[in-house]
């Protein structure tokens, strides 16, 4: 998955760059009449899972993402833009389900498992417009981790003659800073539509390159080799 999701955002960046040395060469007035620099906002929500968790909805945690850009225009095709985002990742999972029906009595239980990471994360994304208002985009992230907290709920909902009584238990704890890797490094590939100068729509996808788990001094059996990975949408405003 690492290596077709690099393999992705290096085609990407080479076609983007092939283009733009073609406009420049046969049109070298391509650099001139750029957009100006913009700062703006951005927010949107998050489903978030773990690399070893198999890619599907029951698995993804939701979340958001907050923060400020600035937009710098290279050419008339290409700008680059830094981000600053209050991100939340981590995953979900049913660790078990469970349905037995006795007489005009059934009984489900099911056991779920959340686990949230919060950073601070910093993406400097390389935006190419091959149309007017829409642009493709990749780049690196660097996000460092924050706190995050592991929660369990279990939930039995017993159903007899149409009447159902829920009952469900809950638990919450920090999780140990020392466990998580403090620096996160993704690579992230996206697109978007700008509606108006001001207001824009974007989707992004980012998947981590190193582990979540910090495991210095671990065996190799025994290394926790999780990676984080987001999809992102969200809208920005740019003054």
């Amino acid at each position: 998955m690492k290596k077709l999701f690099l393999g992705l955002a290096i085609v990407t960046g080479s076609l983007a760059f092939a283009q733009e040395t073609k406009n420049t060469v046969t049109n070298p007035l391509v650099n001139k009449g750029t957009d100006p620099v913009k700062f703006g906002i951005k927010a949107g929500g998050n489903a978030a899972s773990f690399s070893e968790q198999e890619l599907s909805t029951k698995n993804q945690k939701l979340g958001f993402h907050a923060g400020v850009l600035v937009n710098i225009p290279l050419s008339q095709k290409f700008s680059l833009q830094p981000e600053v985002l209050y991100n939340e990742l981590g995953a979900r999972s049913v660790i078990s389900s469970s349905e037995v029906t006795t007489g005009s009595t059934t009984v489900k239980k099911q056991d779920e498992y959340k686990a949230s990471l919060n950073y601070i994360s910093v993406p400097l994304m390389l935006q190419m417009k091959p149309a007017k208002n829409f642009y493709i985009e990749a780049g690196p992230e660097f996000s460092y981790f924050l706190n995050g907290k592991n929660k369990g709920e279990s939930t039995i909902a017993t159903t007899t003659g149409g009447v159902t009584t829920t009952q469900t238990e809950s638990y919450s704890e920090d999780i140990d800073k020392d466990a998580i890797k403090k620096f996160n490094i993704g690579l992230g590939l996206g697109l978007g539509y700008d509606f108006t100068p001001n207001v824009g729509i974007n989707a992004r996808y980012v998947n981590s390159l190193t582990h979540v788990a910090n495991n210095s001094g671990v065996a190799e059996e025994a290394k926790n080799i999780n990676t984080n990975r987001v999809f992102q949408l969200g809208l920005n405003y740019k003054f």
